[in-house]
């Protein structure tokens, strides 16, 4: 085949016979639902895997993955191609907001000294981050707590990211000055246009990998609140409803859950309570 003729076959993007396989397999490993609408989506973000395993065309790829056993070296990078890792420190407010003014002084009252808080689907760590960074300023009037936060995400990309916690300086703009202060650390070249998160906070902060289609999640003692925000709108009811029933697993009676305020549990049947918008208790 002439360059030209793998060139014509690499445009001619993934077959409707492999996209259905690829969006069964994502599904079922992932639990993200990839329709129709969101095939090129899906070979823009694939191209580059084509690139680094120096496949040629998506047909190619297809078989690689489907009958030579590719799946086994190419599952990890086939989800990190496929997940969206939008995130932003400070992101939704309101919920830190709540966490400061009602979750952990009910948390401290009730006697709790050592906090796990845990950031479900953390993306490259802005939410993890920010959570330290509230729990830091909250410590500096109850010196009595302690806590400590595990970030989880399916990529394996963003976590190299996460616990670097190296950022652009736009991304820390929600950040107020105080805090900036505190927390932050400019680059010393000021042709770096990037900013570090302090050593301190990054010691407060653990990463791991986890799916969240586990039957088990592998995360220690349970935690007392959770973040799960902005990744339940991938999945359809009856996936959100194991991933909620898990999460709660996970989390202490009387823990708190936060989830993303696009997004509802309506109808699904859970161990919580409401106790404000996008915000459960576990009873």
């Amino acid at each position: 085949m002439s360059v030209a003729e793998a060139r014509l076959q690499y445009d001619a993007g993934i077959s409707s016979k492999n996209f259905e396989r690829l969006a069964r397999y994502i599904y079922d490993y992932s639990g993200i639902k990839m329709p129709p609408s969101k095939k090129t989506m899906l070979e823009g973000r694939l191209r580059r895997r084509l690139r680094a395993t120096d496949i040629e065309t998506f047909d190619e790829y297809c078989e690689y993955l489907f009958k030579h056993g590719g799946l086994e070296r190419e599952a990890i990078h086939l989800m990190d191609a496929v997940t969206t890792n939008k995130t932003d420190f400070f992101r939704e407010p309101k919920h830190f907001e709540h966490m400061v003014d009602k979750a952990l002084p009910t948390l401290l009252s009730d006697g709790f000294r050592r906090l796990r808080i845990w950031s479900a689907a953390a993306s490259i760590g802005a939410e993890a981050y920010t959570i330290a960074m509230v729990m830091e300023d909250f410590l500096r009037t109850n010196s009595s707590l302690d806590y400590s936060v595990l970030a989880t995400d399916l990529s394996t990309e963003v976590l190299k990211i996460a616990r670097r916690g190296v950022y652009p300086r736009s991304m820390i703009s929600p950040v107020d000055a105080t805090m900036r202060k505190r927390y932050v650390m400019e680059a010393r070249d000021p042709e770096r246009d990037e900013v570090r998160i302090h050593p301190k906070l990054r010691a407060k902060v653990g990463f791991a990998r986890l799916n969240l289609m586990d039957e088990k999640y592998e995360v220690g003692e349970k935690t007392h609140i959770v973040f799960c925000r902005n990744v339940l709108i991938y999945f359809d009811k009856p996936t959100q409803q194991k991933v909620l029933r898990r999460l709660c697993d996970n989390l202490i009676s009387g823990g708190f859950l936060y989830v993303g305020h696009s997004e509802t549990i309506t109808g699904l049947d859970l161990p919580v309570k409401q106790v404000a918008n996008t915000v459960f208790r576990r009873i």
